[in-house]
């Protein structure tokens, strides 16, 4: 029997009476590089008993919910990602995550791909690990290299203005003097509903007299 919990399939035969998972059960993951994507998306039609959903870049080395999720399988399970990129960083991280779980007896499936890791050290294994994780970078490059270009040709054209200002000039001034007069940065971060790094970077531009 499985129902939707979240936009994901879960499965309920997979618990016992006392609600707890049994051994040999499918753990998704799911990463969203910000919080304007919808990480129900990922797993759509997919029966998982559980998941594990980090809002965080590629680059980003801090995952919590991928420690957690780590922390959490035990051997016999099957841990399920929509594609290679979700699930690592680089070839490198692939290939060390891949291998971490898959020497515990951990099952990695990858939808999108449509490949499943089970530890056993075979040439073609090995092969195909690498080649789709090389892709699966190439194609991550060639975004950011597109990315580039057409901010470039914005550029050029005039079109390309940047990231909006958070703040307006009088805002920013006002900002500067409050700091000066001894507010507490936290609560002007708050007030003006920036964080607290865009709010340095405020005061230094306005102390270098730009």
């Amino acid at each position: 029997m499985t129902r939707a919990t979240n936009g994901y399939k879960v499965n309920l035969d997979r618990l016992d009476i006392g609600g707890d998972f049994v051994q040999g059960h499918r753990i998704g993951y799911v990463r969203v590089s910000s919080f304007d994507q919808n990480p129900d998306r990922q797993l759509e039609q997919v029966i998982v008993d559980r998941v594990f959903t980090d809002k965080a870049s590629g680059k980003d080395t801090k995952r919590p919910q991928l420690e957690a999720m780590t922390v959490f399988v035990r051997e016999g399970d099957t841990v399920v990602v929509h594609s290679m990129d979700r699930l690592a960083r680089n070839l490198d991280d692939l290939r060390r995550i891949v291998q971490e779980l898959t020497h515990r007896g951990i099952r990695i499936e990858f939808v999108k791909e449509g490949l499943t890791f089970t530890g056993e050290d075979s040439p073609m294994a090995n092969l195909l690990l690498s080649v789709m994780g090389a892709f699966a970078e190439f194609e991550r490059a060639l975004i950011r290299e597109r990315q580039r270009e057409g901010i470039a040709l914005a550029k050029e054209r005039g079109a390309y203005k940047g990231r909006k200002k958070s703040l307006s000039l009088e805002q920013a001034a006002q900002l500067q003097k409050r700091s000066q007069a001894g507010e507490k940065k936290s609560q002007l971060a708050r007030e003006y509903g920036i964080s607290r790094e865009t709010l340095y970077q405020y005061l230094r531009v306005d102390s270098d007299g730009v």
